[in-house]
């Protein structure tokens, strides 16, 4: 891990693809095997799935070969959402792995895995990254590729997708979107085709919107001015009721109201736990406060940033006898922890990021209140937030940044705040370091200032009572900060 650069992210492994060679993703395979059989027996099945992106092939093959020299049988499952992998493991009792990037650039890539119980959490990570893993080196040539191709393909399963578009037309009634007319954004998502059949097969007509042959790296936290521009001329140009997308993988949600304008993945979070009659919610620090205001929750508990911890603390919620326990992040992801049942229908529980999930509770919440989603919007209390990202952003320099307001007490530290953003935000009322800096000030504004555990960037929420506002402060923010680190590094 340490020799190749490729290191454990918010949600697996994550690199370069140059660094992530078939010698480091072959190594990391093993490396999970190894660490999920130290603990309780194990089937001698492995599900494995993959994104669209150019190198994901490439990897599939490294895993394969890693899972068979481990003794295991490969159920190959093509190429299919991160969540539809993990729900296929799940029923079948046995571990999956997803070769995905997520929303990153075409030239990183990332393995995640799934135990048999569900994905790996931050413990796990712990215990993969201490196995020792022989390998045959006489597999590799000095690039760290293999020397000979694989010997014979695993035949590919439908079976998964299928289980997965099931689980939401046994559960929903068929014509509960009629008489909706929705645009899926495809680009180049993993899961745009079985969106489409979900919503078709829900009653909604659809139309197919950007597909693209070529990865593209679509951030559902960090939305790209051309998507927001796309979404926005597609409303103006037909009568959408919204349009919906999901990011490379298709665990994260995306979705615009009538006129295009994308949902925050935070708010697009508490409408499908309200939609959903959750009691207890779980989401990071850095989501919108409103799931507090709106006081629809019995209990919301807050995490450190990235599903593991998010999990964990639905895991805790469970075990406290809630019982309906969800989560979301900042991103739109959502979390299911608690089987559903309603009309005889069952909905297992889905502890991964589901972006159907969250884009079916939007819509069925708009449907249910007989409303444009611009509408139920209005039901959130006047909380708005923003984000963005620095990129090509070294970890060093973001550590640096951060150590800039640590002044080894809040008194301290708020002085030192003040003096960088008092301009900007006035007096400084709280400070968070539960994932990287939350400061709150007395105004009610919040800036939140962290690295990504996914990629060289260095990430800004911004919180505040207009769009216009949390947008300004969000902008300033970065430009505060760019300023800060060109001053002292160049």
């Amino acid at each position: 891990m340490e020799s190749s650069g490729v290191g454990f992210g918010t949600s697996g492994a994550r690199g370069l693809v140059s660094a992530m060679t078939d010698r480091v993703c072959y190594a990391y395979t093993r490396g999970f095997l190894q660490h999920i059989a130290a603990g309780p027996s194990q089937p001698r099945e492995i599900a494995v799935a993959g994104d669209l992106r150019s190198s994901t092939g490439r990897i599939m093959e490294a895993v394969w070969r890693a899972a068979e020299d481990q003794g295991y049988r490969v159920v190959h499952c093509g190429r299919i959402p991160s969540p539809a992998v993990a729900l296929f493991g799940l029923a079948h009792q046995m571990p999956s792995i997803m070769v995905t990037g997520s929303h990153i650039p075409d030239d990183r890539n990332g393995i995640k895995f799934n135990k048999a119980t569900g994905e790996i959490l931050k413990d796990d990570e712990i215990g993969i990254a201490g196995q020792a893993v022989e390998i045959d080196e006489s597999l590799f040539d000095a690039a760290g590729a293999f020397r000979r191709p694989i010997a014979a393909t695993p035949p590919e399963s439908p079976q998964a997708a299928e289980e997965y578009v099931a689980r939401y037309l046994e559960f929903i009634d068929s014509k509960a979107l009629q008489p909706m007319r929705i645009g899926v954004y495809q680009h180049s998502a993993v899961g745009r085709d079985l969106l489409m059949r979900v919503l078709e097969g829900l009653g909604a007509e659809t139309v197919a919107l950007g597909r693209s042959e070529t990865f593209m790296p679509v951030d559902t936290e960090a939305i790209r001015p051309e998507d927001v521009e796309l979404a926005r001329g597609w409303a103006r140009s037909t009568r959408f009721d919204a349009i919906v997308s999901t990011d490379g993988d298709s665990d994260r949600p995306l979705v615009s109201d009538e006129w295009g304008g994308w949902l925050r993945g935070d708010v697009l979070g508490i409408l499908c736990a309200k939609q959903l009659g959750a009691d207890v919610v779980c989401t990071p620090v850095s989501s919108n406060t409103a799931a507090e205001r709106s006081a629809w929750f019995r209990e919301v508990r807050r995490t450190r940033i990235g599903s593991p911890h998010v999990i964990a603390e639905m895991m805790r919620a469970s075990a406290a006898g809630a019982a309906c326990v969800v989560g979301y992040e900042a991103n739109g992801g959502f979390l299911l922890n608690s089987d559903l049942e309603r009309d005889g229908r069952r909905l297992r529980a889905l502890p991964t990021r589901d972006a159907f999930l969250g884009i079916l509770g939007v819509l069925l919440l708009a449907r249910a209140m007989r409303s444009r989603i611009s509408r139920i919007l209005d039901l959130l209390p006047a909380r708005f937030t923003a984000s963005n990202r620095l990129k090509d952003f070294p970890v060093d320099r973001s550590a640096w940044i951060l150590g800039c307001f640590d002044k080894g007490s809040d008194r301290a530290d708020g002085q030192a705040l003040e003096e960088v953003f008092g301009e900007l935000a006035g007096r400084v009322a709280k400070i968070d370091r539960t994932d990287g800096l939350r400061v709150t000030f007395a105004t009610g504004e919040i800036i939140h200032l962290r690295p990504s555990g996914n990629a060289p960037e260095f990430r800004c929420y911004s919180e505040a009572d207009t769009v216009r506002r949390a947008e300004a402060l969000n902008a300033e923010t970065l430009r505060i900060v760019t300023a800060l680190a060109r001053e002292a590094h160049g």
